[in-house]
């Protein structure tokens, strides 16, 4: 059991015994000593799944990593292949099968589609030669992972670039499926909120599949009291700003992949007197964040600037624990130090780790640059000179800072102000493509047809009315003991979680105006329970809502929603769910078109 996953008012580990027990059942069917052969990008979602300990347990002796030509050498009487059903992929597992067959004794060949299988793939291993090796072809339909006791992802990370760029919906599939999945687990959700085009898209599958299994009535009492399904592109202003909460500046710094972050190792050694520079270790210092880390589950939704002081009143109480040694007189006070060691030095060493991740963080956030980008974002998310050519940015272009980073603040600017003037943004256009490359063209198309970076239509800028009507920009924030979601951006209410926040009181009725403005339809459905699964709320316990947002979130979104769970008078705790867990630089990226 992941004990991180059971802390809230939803026990996540139901959902990931459900996956363990699928995968345990697979792997029983090919019977005999197994080698895994892994699509590398699984490698780390099925890492909070199962670990190595569980697949030994079932006869998995060997794991590759799945590249051209041979495989390892490997005694084993079964080769399994998990994979997702891309193309490319099929090509490289058909050259391994055949240098296999030509290898020697042969083997059971076995395949797993995650999530679904593909007849596409399926069809190009026929042409290949190859289908007929394989004895399993089955589908792992790994849609939801649970990463913590209130956070689920389904770590698709093309999501967002298939639904508003190729116009395909295969996620929106998976997405709807994985939430029929939790239905099945934690009793239907007796009612659907949405907001956008694919938010009304997967209500609809959800409906249809509902129908589909007419014969059953789920019979379990419902965890859920609603469901809010909000697209990517309601808010699109929310991921290009900087993050500034603890979580959300480890990941903008330095990227969090499945929960564990890689980072520089020497400001995790200890330096002994004398010692020169030279045996400091190369290998980055990887570390897993999730709630299981007393400390971590502390910090990581605070505010940066609020992080230090608590590291501080931490070291004196830690401290302070170790000098008790010096007062334990009687064995059973001996005894008593003794049991407590061990959590001790855990709490030591989770300190010192945070406070060297401080420390990097400090290194960033103190710079000019960091400060002067950050001026400038909320300059913009305030309202100030969204419709003229901005100096910072046109210095970061002639100074070549990466592309990215100058495409975010673009991106900023322009949905700051619904598109910008046609003269401003062909400037920009100019200027990105002549300092770094006329290929990135298809790149800002693809921005444009995102809707991140556009040409303003109507002349009329709405964000001023969202902004004023939703609260999105707070003058006075208290960063250490906040009273509002706006402390994660320092001024900024990100939209989509202000969203969520008027739809629990007072409803959405009271801004109807600016959902209006916002893109694609707002709609309510109702599930009817049978007969005696209708809840009867106890006075004083919270609602509990999942909030699935489709094309990815951030974890300062996150942060925000924990703050409003903890709510005294809050009224209701959420849980997340996305499609992929992403920051302003990662999403940027996933949009870019690779140079061929």
């Amino acid at each position: 059991m992941a004990a991180h996953l059971s802390y809230g008012r939803v026990n996540l580990n139901v959902l990931r015994e459900a996956v363990r027990r699928e995968l345990r059942e697979f792997l029983d069917k090919c019977a005999g000593s197994k080698a895994i052969v892994w699509d590398e990008y699984l490698t780390g979602p099925f890492g909070l799944i199962a670990q190595y300990s569980l697949l030994k347990e079932h006869e998995v002796e060997k794991m590759f990593t799945l590249k051209g030509s041979r495989l390892p050498a490997a005694d084993v009487k079964n080769i399994i292949f998990f994979v997702r059903p891309r193309l490319e992929l099929m090509d490289i597992i058909a050259e391994n099968v055949l240098s296999e067959d030509r290898r020697g004794p042969a083997r059971d060949f076995h395949i797993l589609f995650v999530p679904r299988r593909s007849l596409l793939c399926e069809q190009r291993l026929k042409d290949l030669g190859v289908l007929g090796s394989f004895i399993h072809r089955e589908e792992y339909s790994l849609d939801l992972i649970p990463f913590d006791g209130d956070l689920l992802s389904m770590e698709s990370e093309s999501a967002f670039r298939e639904c508003y760029l190729e116009s395909d919906q295969t996620s929106l599939y998976h997405a709807a499926k994985g939430l029929m999945t939790l239905q099945a687990l934690y009793g239907t959700i007796p009612q659907i909120f949405g907001k956008g085009e694919c938010a009304r898209q997967v209500a609809n599958m959800m409906i249809r599949m509902k129908r589909e299994f007419t014969g059953s009535q789920n019979s379990i009492f419902p965890v859920f009291d609603n469901l809010l399904l909000l697209d990517r592109n309601v808010d699109l202003l929310t991921p290009l700003a900087t993050q500034l909460t603890y979580e959300g500046l480890i990941d903008e710094i330095y990227g969090i992949q499945n929960s564990y972050v890689k980072l520089p190792p020497e400001k995790f050694t200890p330096k002994k007197q004398g010692e020169s520079g030279k045996d400091l270790p190369t290998e980055a210092k990887k570390l897993q964040l999730n709630s299981a880390e007393e400390l971590y589950a502390e910090i990581r939704d605070k505010n940066f600037n609020a992080v230090g002081s608590v590291l501080s009143k931490k070291a004196k109480v830690i401290s302070a624990a170790f000098e008790e040694r010096h007062n334990a007189k009687t064995v059973g006070e001996i005894k008593q130090f003794v049991s407590q060691l061990p959590h001790m030095q855990a709490a030591r060493g989770s300190l010192a780790n945070h406070t060297s991740i401080a420390e990097l963080i400090k290194d960033v956030t103190t710079s000019e640059d960091f400060f002067d980008k950050l001026t400038v974002e909320q300059e913009f998310m305030s309202g100030i000179d969204t419709d003229k050519i901005n100096n910072y940015i046109e210095d970061c272009i002639a100074q070549k800072h990466p592309l990215i980073k100058v495409l975010r603040l673009v991106c900023l600017q322009s949905v700051c102000n619904s598109g910008l003037k046609q003269k401003v943004l062909d400037y920009y256009k100019r200027e990105i493509l002549q300092t770094y490359g006329y290929e990135h063209i298809l790149t800002l198309y693809n921005l444009e047809k995102a809707g991140l970076l556009r040409p303003q239509t109507g002349g009329r800028n709405n964000y001023p009315t969202i902004r004023k009507t939703l609260r999105l920009w707070m003058d006075d924030v208290n960063e250490q003991n906040p009273t509002d979601i706006s402390y994660v951006y320092s001024g900024y209410a990100p939209l989509s979680v202000r969203l969520a926040q008027l739809l629990s009181r007072p409803g959405w009725r009271s801004i109807e105006e600016v959902l209006r403005i916002l893109p694609g339809p707002h709609f309510e459905e109702r599930q009817p329970l049978p007969t005696g699964l209708q809840k009867k709320r106890q006075p004083g316990e919270n609602r509990v809502t999942l909030i699935f947002f489709l094309g990815g979130v951030t974890y300062a979104e996150i942060a925000a929603l924990r703050f409003l769970s903890q709510l005294e008078d809050g009224g209701t705790e959420y849980v997340v769910a996305t499609t992929k867990l992403m920051n302003g630089a990662s999403w940027i990226e996933s949009l870019m078109e690779k140079p061929v």
